[in-house]
């Protein structure tokens, strides 16, 4: 009798568990309905349990039986999100759907009054978010809706969440001013790369700059931008814009005045363009340089002066160079030296007027594409922050590198020198960097990176950073600056490494902007060495096998992804398989082993300890040894 009691008792104990996986699977299955591109879901079928200690379903977060939290990261979702479907998960706490492709307004999350994490970032929402959205939110601690296009006021109903210590707005179009956090347990917030104005509430004066950056709008004692005028809380604001509808009669005259004012200036603006215009087509003459195209701009470049040019000379230790590959422009006033002829040479005057168009920025200067008169494309990088050695040493050391020949190194083809910048320039490859490759928006007829093309790049990478180790083995560092917006593609999506070897280029006090410069080993010790170089090419194997956009990269590390953290946790629990990208493990002539090998090789590249961190030669000797498909019958690439 008591075992039989006992008995019902451990069955009484089960119910609710089993109750709460049969309606979240009923409840799954009827959210991914809704999505398409849902292939990465492949394991969410009928008659299975989603909690299943032996086979769970894919992206969930389980307790006890129960879903928790939904993790449906960079699986390349689209559709919309069952609300309906979301509400029946009971037990639901977290709800992450980043990097997908979700679009239009957001959903009404706020349904889910127990949620405690949310987030959105990386997706295509739009439109505005009503202010009372997250008012019945209240258990909510992390919000992140960063890389989408939110527009309109940040919800003031964010701001009276009671437990929140993460929110991250950053990237979108919000505008107006910035709510009141007045809450002691936030931790983490970012603003930046909105459309924000007004002053930072003191609430927020404990964090950085950086937190704030990107709304030129801003203003406050923490951007070191004084505000003009006291800023009125945004309840006020919205009872003053009432109040002076209500009295729009009153207010004429001084419109009147405001308009004048602005006319005003707009005449002066306009009078002393048409000045700056004339000026301009007084000095270039009636055949100056012109655009090929609406928009192109040109590559401004400072000329020495004489004093400076015979400063210059006295350096060099003579009045002329001949026969050294300088081409001289304007009598000698500047100079565009030639380190690489194989493209054809050019000079300075012809690289000044031809069409140019801004690529991208970076913390050391912009980078432009150039098209030539002859209609053959260059890059052209304007360096700063580039004083570390004397030109006659960075005449040598530049031409070092245009030496170099190897099928994955893009060499330079010239330079420029000037105390104040240099121009670097480069080759151009129209199938741009591996950055843009991985993470960069594209049109519906793009065919992203497979299988057999990330580790096709992979092995081109490392065996290119290989040849610069042996070649530049007198350097700290030889490459320096090894992420994934400096390994660019040629065809066939052929790696190519640029940008080497700037450790021995760049002022000491801003070698802390190349990527080498932010490995632990550098962090927490100041010893820069190979092996740093090593833990680099480790965080874009990460990369590449992930998708993830790697929070390394970046000095604040509050966006993107920690991949060596993942990597290490992952196969700490014998999860690697999840970290996979899955365009990759759903391709053609994939294999899930050897994705796995690579993915651990990338993990022992990153090692905190440089001890443990592998050998150039090492990696570079396992990398070769991954295939493409298990087997006798693998294809090598």
């Amino acid at each position: 009798m008591a075992e039989g009691w006992l008995f019902k008792l451990f069955l009484l104990m089960l119910l609710p568990p089993l109750t709460f996986s049969v309606s979240d699977s009923k409840a799954l299955l009827e959210l991914k309905k809704f999505f398409t591109n849902s292939s990465a879901l492949n394991s969410w079928v009928p008659n299975s349990v989603p909690c299943n200690k032996q086979t769970p379903w894919g992206g969930l977060l389980c307790h006890n039986g129960v879903v928790q939290g939904l993790r449906l990261e960079g699986m390349g979702l689209s559709g919309s999100i069952d609300m309906d479907a979301l509400v029946e998960i009971k037990g639901l706490r977290s709800l992450s759907v980043i990097n997908n492709s979700f679009q239009g307004i957001i959903p009404q999350l706020n349904r889910l009054g127990a949620l405690k994490a949310l987030f959105l970032s990386g997706n295509q929402f739009s439109g505005e978010i009503p202010p009372h959205f997250f008012t019945n939110m209240k258990s909510l601690k992390k919000v992140w809706l960063s890389h989408n296009k939110f527009i309109g006021g940040i919800p003031f109903s964010l701001g009276q969440l009671p437990h929140l210590i993460e929110l991250h707005l950053e990237n979108n179009q919000f505008s107006g001013y910035i709510p009141a956090f007045d809450h002691p347990n936030l931790k983490s917030i970012n603003l930046s790369n909105n459309r924000l104005g007004g002053e930072i509430p003191i609430s927020l004066s404990n964090f950085s700059a950086n937190s704030f950056a990107g709304n030129p709008g801003l203003c406050g004692k923490i951007l070191g931008v004084n505000c003009t005028k006291p800023v009125q809380n945004t309840a006020k604001l919205v009872t003053n814009q009432k109040h002076v509808v209500g009295k729009s009669d009153k207010k004429l005259p001084s419109k009147i005045i405001v308009a004048l004012i602005i006319l005003g200036v707009m005449l002066v603006f306009v009078i002393i363009l048409a000045a700056i215009r004339w000026v301009k087509k007084k000095k270039k003459g009636p055949n100056g340089p012109t655009t090929s195209s609406e928009g192109a701009i040109e590559v401004q470049v400072s000329m020495p002066t004489a004093k400076e040019e015979e400063v210059n000379r006295k350096r060099s230790g003579s009045s002329s160079r001949k026969g050294s590959g300088h081409v001289k422009e304007g009598g000698g006033a500047a100079e565009l030296v030639m380190v690489n002829d194989e493209k054809g040479s050019f000079g300075l005057t012809e690289l000044m007027k031809a069409a140019a168009e801004v690529l991208g920025n970076g913390e050391l200067g912009f980078c432009y594409k150039v098209t030539m008169a002859n209609e053959v494309p260059v890059v052209v990088k304007r360096m700063r922050d580039m004083n570390a050695l004397g030109k006659d040493e960075f005449d040598r050391q530049v031409k070092q590198f245009g030496n170099l020949r190897h099928p994955n190194i893009l060499t330079p083809l010239a330079y420029h020198y000037r105390r104040e910048e240099k121009l670097l320039v480069y080759q151009y490859l129209p199938n741009g960097c591996l950055l843009y490759q991985l993470h960069g928006e594209h049109d519906t007829s793009y065919v992203g990176l497979d299988w057999p093309a990330r580790l096709k790049i992979v092995q081109g990478i490392a065996k290119g950073l290989d040849y610069l180790h042996m070649e530049l083995a007198s350097l700290d560092v030889p490459h320096g600056n090894l992420k994934s917006s400096n390994v660019l593609l040629g065809p066939d999506n052929h790696p190519f490494l640029s940008d080497y070897g700037f450790c021995s280029l760049v002022n000491t006090d801003r070698v802390e902007a190349l990527f080498a410069y932010k490995t632990p080993d550098v962090i927490q010790h100041g010893n820069v060495s190979p092996k740093s170089d090593v833990y680099c090419l480790g965080v874009v194997i990460l990369e590449i096998l992930t998708g993830r956009f790697p929070s390394q990269y970046l000095n604040d590390g509050n966006r993107g992804t920690d991949v060596v953290q993942w990597a290490e946790s992952a196969f700490a629990e014998s999860r690697q398989a999840e970290m996979l990208d899955p365009e990759i493990t759903s391709s053609q002539n994939s294999s899930v082993a050897n994705m796995e090998k690579l993915l651990h090789i990338g993990l022992l590249c990153t090692q905190t300890s440089v001890e443990n961190r592998l050998e150039i030669k090492e990696a570079l000797r396992m990398i070769e040894d991954v295939q493409v498909e298990e087997g006798p019958l693998s294809i090598l690439v």
